[in-house]
């Protein structure tokens, strides 16, 4: 859900000319790493040129991706990238944001029940911090695929211990839980 200003409105971004970015909200100049960091926060925003009152926010989200793109975060390969230009202009091009919508808000549903299912398949055992860490390493790894997401920290995972033979064949059948989880996820993208 995305958060408008105090009124419900977008928050209004004014481009100058000068390729200045003003917010009108807090009355200041800001960059596209503020419009990038407003975007994760799922703040509501609208950018428009300055001279003609032009909704510029597409052209300007895009520099944002180019500029994330550019420093080396690629989250879009090479081949989804030629396939993606192959549609301009294709019969089926009108069609194409609405399914990219689609599959990144499945992306997301999916995320989010696997991180509860991995959550409520590990409450109650003795492996619930195990789990916890391996989760926390899964929602690092997801994060990675944000745009700039560099930098985020990735938790370091507990030194290994040697385990009673009773406890191998638990670690096993859990091994095999997130093998069968994982093959579901990698079934549903």
């Amino acid at each position: 859900m995305k958060k408008a200003a105090a009124d419900g409105s977008p928050v209004i971004i004014k481009k100058y000319a000068n390729r200045r970015l003003y917010n009108t909200e807090t009355s200041s100049y800001i960059t596209l790493e503020h419009l990038a960091a407003m975007t994760r926060e799922h703040r509501d925003f609208k950018v428009v040129d300055a001279k003609t009152d032009d909704d510029i926010t597409h052209n300007v989200l895009t520099q944002i991706i180019m500029e994330e793109e550019s420093r080396g975060q690629t989250l879009l390969p090479v081949s989804f990238l030629r396939q993606l230009i192959t549609l301009y202009g294709d019969s089926m091009q009108a069609m194409v944001p609405g399914y990219l919508e689609a599959s990144m808000d499945s992306f997301r549903r999916n995320q989010e029940q696997f991180k509860t299912a991995v959550e409520g398949a590990f409450a109650h055992s003795p492996f619930a911090e195990i789990a916890k860490r391996n989760l926390a390493m899964f929602e690092a790894a997801a994060h990675a695929f944000q745009p700039g997401a560099a930098g985020t920290p990735t938790p370091t995972p507990a030194p290994a211990t040697e385990a009673p033979a009773a406890k191998v064949d638990e670690m096993a059948a859990l091994r095999a839980e997130l093998a069968r989880l994982q093959d579901k996820v990698d079934k549903l993208g």
